[in-house]
């Protein structure tokens, strides 16, 4: 039974109040909450033998949403304390639960209540209507007296939906949070294909906050689940996952620098394995640098170190544009290779973590790498948190990139593949990495100097818009005369060669075979680091 107005302003109508009394009969009604549903606040500021004036009734939050009668509306009581003197103004707010926070101005009280209603209106919209299947809605909570979110939840619909279930919430596990198919739209997209329901909710737990379990992560979420459903649903909210854990994220090291911000080193278990990752706070959900942690037995004793066999897909692939380049073919043999790329060099803008540059070290056992890293900190978080080691095969240069290029090129020097592998501070554009103007015509012509004849640029490139990729490889084309390129599927990450020669599938393949051997000799891996087969359909040259 609905007695609640469409609008506001039928509470000023006779016509209402008449239909009002004639729905109601001899029923009690409570506009805002029952008395079962208000005690639990009213006991703690009313005594039994208080004088009481009641100047009108209260409906529950819920209660008219649960039951499909109209919005679910905030709820708020107001208690207003008496005293003969005070020195000045006290207010104090509870946002859930039995929390009071202790606020400074009339202004944040507003601030507290606008958002409470924001959220009614939000949560009132998606119960009545559907997203279009392209997009979603990401809402954050935030406890009380925090300043950091501790869920961030993600809304997605899929109107083709006959046959389907109709609402459930996916928690992420911690340290899932950054892969494909949770931190991307698409990825989220793709996850409700698969789980078959109407709407799903993807909620993520964000860093900086401890959760016990996964039971007590879904109690917490419940209230929230049930504020999200859709029109229609009724019944108990699924909750899935990944596993009956939600995974542990162990802060190893916090710090901030003037050219990234703040940043945080964390260990995450992944499905029984343990990563290193670095990330910039100011885009958490993606990883700056990652490794894998091993143990090994040194002297009796066992120690946790850095696999620096580990390496990520598009780092893997861009490895086979320095193989073709350094004349590592597949003849390397299965014993270790010390000389392998003795002579080649290799310098790479954008060390972060040192991953590439330490695979490159002990893959070319022979050769010479050289880091360009603008931000000091990242160095020491380079050495101190992820074992780079630096010595007369490994160096790094603290220099701004674009200078490094201008001063290599001025000096004379050259190189066997320059490698761009830095992210961008400005995603204004739609590009991740590398920084725009890296891309742009001269940065490209002293690159194109500082490498030998039969050089590589290998990019890194991440970008979400159209036209800058095309600028890219249009400039690439002009400017050495060959371009290929890999996509590396569901990743964001693309791997651009450029060359002054023609590339073929055969030389190509031939370099990813003699790269897998060579790390395979070398120790760093037990079979492959490049998958033939997916580098190969995901290759295309371009001219």
């Amino acid at each position: 039974m609905n007695l609640l107005p469409k609008s506001h302003k039928e509470f000023s109508e006779k016509d209402y109040w008449n239909k009002f009394f004639k729905k109601r009969g001899n029923r009690a009604f409570e506009w805002y909450g029952e008395y079962l549903e208000l005690c639990g606040n009213l006991h703690k500021y009313i005594k039994q033998k208080d004088a009481i004036l009641i100047t009108g009734c209260y409906e529950a939050e819920e209660k008219n949403f649960e039951n499909g009668d109209g919005n679910s509306l905030p709820v708020f009581i107001v208690i207003a304390t008496k005293f003969k003197e005070m020195p000045k103004l006290i207010l104090e707010v509870c946002m859930a639960g039995d929390k009071m926070i202790r606020l400074n101005a009339p202004q944040e009280l507003q601030d507290c209540v606008k958002s409470i209603q924001d959220t009614a209106f939000i949560t009132n919209g998606l119960a009545k209507t559907n997203l279009d299947d392209n997009d979603e809605v990401s809402l954050d909570l935030i406890q009380p007296g925090e300043e950091t979110p501790r869920y961030t939840l993600y809304v997605v619909d899929q109107k083709r939906s006959h046959s389907m279930n109709k609402y459930a919430v996916f928690i992420v596990p911690q340290g899932r949070e950054s892969e494909w198919l949770f931190g991307t739209p698409a990825g989220r997209r793709q996850l409700q294909d698969s789980a078959k329901f109407g709407r799903l909710v993807v909620a993520v737990l964000r860093r900086g906050h401890q959760f016990q379990s996964l039971d007590a992560v879904k109690e917490e979420l419940t209230h929230s689940a049930k504020m999200l459903v859709p029109n229609g649903f009724s019944g108990q909210i699924p909750f899935l996952s990944l596993g009956s854990d939600v995974g542990k994220r162990v802060k190893v090291y916090e710090g901030s620098s003037k050219v990234s911000g703040d940043f945080v080193v964390e260990d995450v278990d992944v499905e029984g394995v343990t990563y290193r990752r670095l990330v910039f706070l100011d885009n958490q959900f993606l990883v700056q640098s990652e490794a894998k942690l091993k143990t090994v037995q040194k002297k009796g004793k066992t120690k946790t170190v850095i696999d620096f066999g580990h390496i990520s897909t598009y780092h893997a692939f861009m490895c086979v544009g320095v193989a073709l380049a350094a004349g590592v073919g597949v003849g390397a043999g299965e014993r270790p290779s010390v000389g392998v790329g003795v002579g080649v060099d290799v310098c790479v803008l954008g060390v972060g973590g040192g991953g590439l540059c330490m695979f490159l070290k002990r893959w070319l056992s022979g050769a010479s790498v050289t880091g360009v890293e603008l931000d000091e900190a990242m160095l020491q978080v380079a050495t101190r948190h992820f074992q780079m080691e630096l010595d007369g095969r490994l160096q790094v240069r603290l220099q701004d990139g674009l200078q490094f290029l201008r001063d290599e090129a001025a000096a004379g020097r050259r190189y066997d593949a320059v490698m761009l592998d830095m992210d961008s501070k400005d995603a204004s554009v739609g590009l991740s990495c590398p920084p725009r103007q890296f891309l742009e015509e001269a940065a490209l012509a002293d690159a194109k100097a500082i490498l030998k004849q039969d050089g590589q640029l290998i990019v890194n490139l991440v970008c979400r818009e159209a036209a800058p990729r095309r600028a890219l490889l249009s400039a690439l084309r002009a400017l050495f005369g060959h371009v290929a390129s890999v996509r590396l599927g569901e990743e964001v990450n693309e791997v651009v060669l450029a060359a002054r020669g023609p590339f073929s599938p055969d030389a190509l393949e031939a370099a990813a075979k003699g790269l897998n051997a060579a790390a395979r000799s070398n120790r760093l891996v037990p079979l492959k680091c490049v998958d033939l087969k997916d580098f190969l359909q995901s290759l295309t040259i371009l001219s």
